[in-house]
């Protein structure tokens, strides 16, 4: 095809062959990147229209404002982990800031389902599945057949967590495959004890709940146990769930597939008893959980839905400030006809899944509902696209799902967005993001409170920027120079982030946060910018944990690997010191976070 084809057969198939840069620059999307997506889509007879968006119900909206904490829970320990946040963690974080201090929130990563055998992947947006919980969250001692087994077993079972207890007085970072493989023991002894009737008939009705879904999981988790956790790399006839050569493994392998099925009957009852403890200790919303982009290329979801994904092609995020180099985040995208296809039906059993005992769902990067930037293999972040996506019937999914469940509906939409976005979602009640590094007027400087959208979750940062102390000591240009990740010269992107610290201490001092004159520490440069955020419309404030207690490391540096112990790092302080939820009660920075967005908690959202 000439080069003007291909673009008119892209335009015509909703692929971007241009766009706007985060500089607000047109760029053009190269002819090669467009080939290999058409290629991708295929012919045009496999991409059928959608049927005619139907009137989808408006998502709940929040009656008073409310304030949360944020939280990767996997790096919140207690006394009682096994070295990983679990939901007992959640459950006491979720009771001690509800009860004590007045939130109405806990925001947590997603917690969805990890490989079933070592290495663990860390990063919570790139699971086996979205539909399932990573046992690593479950806390054994918590599992009502726990306390029914012999003594001698009970302590075999404690002499596996007393190591990774011991590290959680230490900085070091979380080991999963550790922690996994000391569950993975505990839990098999668990399991073997006989359920008592009225526990066996719960757990036969959860197997039916879950259906088709929940077997697919489980086989594909057998599986996984005997060929590896990526299934691209199986024996051929195994590589799609419904072969005959799986259906044949599926009795074989019966018993360990019911384990993992067990798994996610536990997992799912200790996830409602984190919520049931929020809403108990006074929450309004409780737990709002977090659903990631897509899964892994070789995952569950893509063993599972083969015929509605996109082989070839990984999500990603094209350059922008903070990640100059662009984003691949090695997720296989939905093919959007055949998706529309099926009636939207994987994508709501999805979601209603995330909403499980639940008061909120954060959709992250929800732009995703719109558009996605499709990576060919083989290519750099930087020469994507964009691939559009029915959106009515997308974020109307979203919406009729969080009606349903009575939950808010929240999307990340931050980075590159088109400006027309931001008012859809308003207008079908998705509660926006908005993060203070981003929120500036026309010429760079602080936008003032008053002009800080009502719809939204304000924030300070996210997990994919440094910390608030780090910003203010310009880490996040360190951290990036060291990695190679910068495009612009160091001593540029330093004086930028000089002026932007500058720029937030006077806007601070202008809202009388700092005193005039003040040179301020990390600490008070963050609590201010805090009370910067109770002072905005916003509807909900997160507050993040890493940010008040003073640690400085980001939980992830985007568009990294190895180069950066990404999503391991364990909940520190400024000095490096490990924080347990036992000590926050009593730590000066998160008391006084907690005093200066405490005006949030109760006031009205509508004037």
């Amino acid at each position: 095809m000439t080069s003007r084809h291909v673009r008119r057969q892209a335009q015509a198939r909703g692929v971007a062959t241009s766009y706007r840069d985060w500089r607000g620059q047109r760029v053009e999307v190269g002819d090669d990147t467009l080939r290999a997506v058409l290629d991708a889509l295929g012919p045009v007879a496999a991409w059928p229209r959608p049927p005619k968006p139907a009137r989808y119900p408006l998502a709940p909206a929040p009656a008073r404002r409310n304030w949360g904490f944020t939280v990767q829970l996997y790096s919140l320990r207690s006394r009682g982990s096994w070295g990983h946040g679990d939901f007992a963690d959640l459950a006491a974080l979720a009771a001690w800031s509800g009860r004590e201090l007045g939130a109405g929130f806990v925001l947590t990563n997603p917690l969805h389902a990890a490989e079933p055998v070592p290495p663990v992947s860390p990063s919570p947006y790139l699971p086996m599945s979205r539909r399932f919980i990573s046992p690593l969250y479950l806390r054994v001692e918590d599992i009502p057949e726990y306390t029914c087994l012999p003594a001698e077993q009970r302590q075999r079972i404690n002499d596996l967590a007393a190591p990774l207890r011991a590290r959680n007085a230490t900085p070091d970072l979380i080991d999963r495959d550790a922690v996994w493989h000391a569950k993975r023991s505990a839990l098999t002894a668990v399991h073997a004890q006989p359920l008592a009737a009225g526990r066996q008939a719960a757990f036969e009705r959860f197997l039916v709940a879950q259906g088709q879904a929940l077997q697919d999981w489980a086989v594909w988790c057998a599986l996984a146990e005997v060929h590896g956790p990526d299934c691209r790399a199986w024996p051929g006839p195994l590589r799609r769930a419904g072969s005959a050569a799986v259906d044949q493994e599926r009795h074989r392998l019966a018993a360990p597939a019911r384990f993992h099925a067990w798994l996610q009957w536990v997992a799912d009852g200790q996830r409602a008893a984190a919520q049931a403890t929020a809403r108990a200790a006074g929450m309004d919303i409780g737990v709002i959980g977090d659903l990631a982009v897509g899964s892994h290329p070789g995952g569950a979801d893509f063993w599972a839905q083969a015929d509605v994904t996109v082989p070839g092609m990984s999500l990603g995020a094209p350059p922008d400030e903070f990640n100059q180099r662009g984003q691949d985040w090695a997720q296989v995208p939905w093919h959007p006809g055949r998706l529309a296809a099926t009636g939207y039906r994987p994508l709501v059993e999805l979601i209603r899944a995330a909403l499980r005992h639940s008061g909120g769902l954060r959709a992250d990067h929800v732009m995703g509902f719109f558009r996605l930037w499709w990576v060919p293999a083989g290519m750099p972040a930087s020469q994507g696209t964009y691939v559009r996506y029915p959106h009515d019937a997308t974020v109307g999914v979203f919406t009729s799902e969080a009606a349903r469940a009575g939950a808010l509906a929240i999307g990340e939409d931050l980075g590159t967005v088109e400006p027309w976005v931001h008012d859809y979602l308003a207008a079908r009640q998705v509660i926006g993001t908005s993060m203070l590094w981003f929120e500036r007027r026309a010429d760079g400087s602080p936008l003032p409170p008053p002009q800080w959208r009502r719809a939204c979750l304000a924030t300070v940062g996210t997990h994919d920027v440094p910390p608030a102390a780090a910003f203010f000591a310009g880490e996040q240009v360190t951290f990036r120079a060291a990695l190679g990740m910068l495009t612009n010269p160091v001593e540029e992107e330093e004086a930028r982030a000089r002026t932007m610290v500058a720029g937030w201490c006077a806007a601070l001092v202008k809202e009388g946060l700092l005193r005039p004159g003040q040179a301020p520490g990390p600490a008070e440069f963050t609590t201010a910018l805090y009370g910067y955020l109770a002072r905005t419309p916003s509807a909900l404030v997160g507050v993040s944990l890493a940010d008040v207690v003073g640690e400085r490391r980001p939980q992830n540096m985007p568009g990294t690997t190895d180069e950066y112990p990404n999503w391991r790092v364990p909940l520190c302080d400024g000095e490096g010191r490990p924080l347990l939820i036992e000590d926050l009660a009593a730590n000066p920075g998160v008391l006084a976070a907690v005093s200066a967005v405490a005006p949030v908690a109760g006031q009205y959202t509508r004037a």
